[in-house]
């Protein structure tokens, strides 16, 4: 019975939508309730205080109403107990009750029971916040596993100018969830090899996806996943073993990146040599010294070797295949070449070098 239960509770949070919201201290949510209350509370005092000639005190044979007597109806009438001892007589005082106190009664019984208005009103809120995310939502970037790859992409996708509102997390964890959305992203909690929760992702309508969970079978069984809903889509995975590389291409991957070989050949260069481990960190760290990047070719560049540009050609992308700059095939740079460089930092990672902005490329007509 509680493996059904515990089912059936998975089942109901499996692929659910979660965005980031504004995070408040309880501590200010419950001063804020507390001081709308007094607010209401104190307001309806001085209205019956003020309007006090228009009130009979049963209890007192003068029906005197004092501004005790004016704190005491208000807490008994705003708490719907109403005694009757003291009780509005003219028709101002009679009317300020309609349409003012009464008012006053509901919206002090809302804060009362606030912490299930709360619950059911977020709900609410966030189905349409889902709904109108859907809406929007469309060649975006899904990112399969939030943990420290996964983290590491969507940074540096996101420095290279793509909006976190374009970014789908799916994982299955409540700390990568929370994560997530602490860095602003929307997370689709669920296993993404099912394919209910991709489609929840968004996969369908997405441009790429990566998938950088820790377990290579998850990997390979998400792509195929990913590829069946969406045939166009650009997937990139990780891997750990470079023996699953082959069956991950298989699976629909467009690039796999072995993640352990990589970290070793990484190691073993510091190793060798400190100083070429220390530039292939730099060129593996946003932001700083100098960076990886793909550009168009320019017209003016048209003709040339990849030795004579200004910046420092490594690769020549050509009808889809990348070619190294000293291959005989791109000794002369072609209408439709696209430039693997490496530049400043501090330049655009994806613009021609500065003083080159307003050329056109190669592959304008």
């Amino acid at each position: 019975m509680v493996d059904a239960t515990g089912e059936q509770a998975g089942s109901a949070f499996r692929g659910r939508v979660s965005l980031p919201d504004v995070v408040r201290s309880p501590w200010w949510e419950l001063g804020r309730r507390l001081l709308l209350a007094f607010g209401i509370l104190l307001g309806t005092v001085l209205l019956v205080y003020f309007d006090r000639d228009g009130y009979r005190d049963g209890n007192d044979p003068t029906n005197y109403v004092s501004f005790t007597d004016s704190i005491y109806y208000t807490t008994v009438t705003l708490s719907t107990t109403g005694y009757g001892d003291i009780a509005p007589v003219s028709d101002q005082a009679r009317l300020i009750n309609a349409f003012v106190i009464t008012p006053a009664r509901i919206a002090f019984l809302v804060l009362l029971i606030g912490t299930t208005l709360e619950v059911l009103a977020s709900q609410g809120r966030e189905m349409f916040r889902v709904s109108r995310w859907r809406k929007k939502m469309g060649h975006h970037v899904v990112i399969v596993g939030y943990g420290t790859k996964g983290r590491s992409a969507v940074e540096t996708l996101v420095n290279n100018g793509l909006e976190r509102e374009s970014v789908v997390i799916v994982d299955p964890s409540p700390t990568a969830l929370a994560d997530a959305h602490a860095d602003g992203l929307a997370v689709v909690s669920g296993d993404a090899t099912r394919r209910e929760v991709l489609r929840r992702a968004g996969v369908a309508e997405a441009d790429q996806i990566i998938i950088t969970t820790n377990r290579d079978d998850s990997n390979v069984l998400a792509a195929l996943t990913v590829r069946q809903l969406n045939p166009d889509a650009w997937i990139v995975a990780a891997v750990k073993e470079q023996e699953n590389a082959p069956l991950m291409r298989q699976s629909g991957a467009n690039s796999v990146i072995t993640s352990s070989d990589a970290v070793g050949r990484l190691l073993g260069l510091s190793s060798l040599s400190p100083t070429l481990g220390a530039v292939m960190e730099d060129l593996l760290s946003y932001g700083e010294g100098l960076e990886v990047a793909e550009r168009d070719l320019l017209v003016s560049e048209v003709g040339k070797q990849p030795q004579q540009l200004p910046d420092q050609v490594i690769s020549v992308v050509r009808d889809e295949k990348v070619y190294r700059y000293f291959d005989p095939v791109v000794t002369q740079l072609a209408r439709g070449d696209r430039l693997v460089v490496v530049r400043p930092a501090k330049e655009l990672p994806w613009a021609p070098r500065p003083g080159t902005h307003d050329e056109e490329s190669a592959s304008d007509d």
